[in-house]
């Protein structure tokens, strides 16, 4: 299994809508970095759906349903958007400043890279966070 988080400004798609959906491609990647972290994820995977710019804080839990394919919001072969489904809530939004005050996770790209919207985590790291957020 491995372990992501996903950004989206509320406003543009809220973790709520998501819900509502059900299910959802990721799309709207046009970073390099970001897209060869969507092409990482594999079926079963889990991620971490963080409100960007509003709240800044991870909110609840999802999971890739399907793998890597052609952006459908593009003819430009080089992006691609997976299936993400909800899983849950957390019972405490994780917020940004609780990450970066948590020394475990002072290394993950949320703190590094702030722009990046897709991104990897370590077991321990998407472990301690759902911790942080029950």
């Amino acid at each position: 299994m491995n372990y992501f988080l996903v950004k989206s400004e509320p406003f543009k798609y809220s973790w709520e809508q998501f819900n509502k959906d059900g299910r959802t491609f990721w799309d709207g990647v046009r970073n390099y970095q970001a897209r060869n972290n969507l092409k990482l994820m594999k079926e079963g995977d889990l991620v971490l759906f963080y409100h960007s710019n509003e709240g800044k804080h991870i909110v609840g839990i999802a999971k890739v349903v399907r793998e890597f394919y052609q952006d459908p919001t593009t003819d430009d072969a080089n992006w691609v958007v997976v299936d993400l489904a909800p899983v849950e809530s957390l019972k405490h939004p994780v917020t940004l400043e609780q990450i970066k005050a948590e020394e475990s996770l002072k290394d993950i790209s949320l703190v590094r890279q702030g722009r990046l919207s897709v991104m990897e985590l370590k077991a321990n790291e998407f472990d301690k966070i759902l911790e942080m957020g029950s």
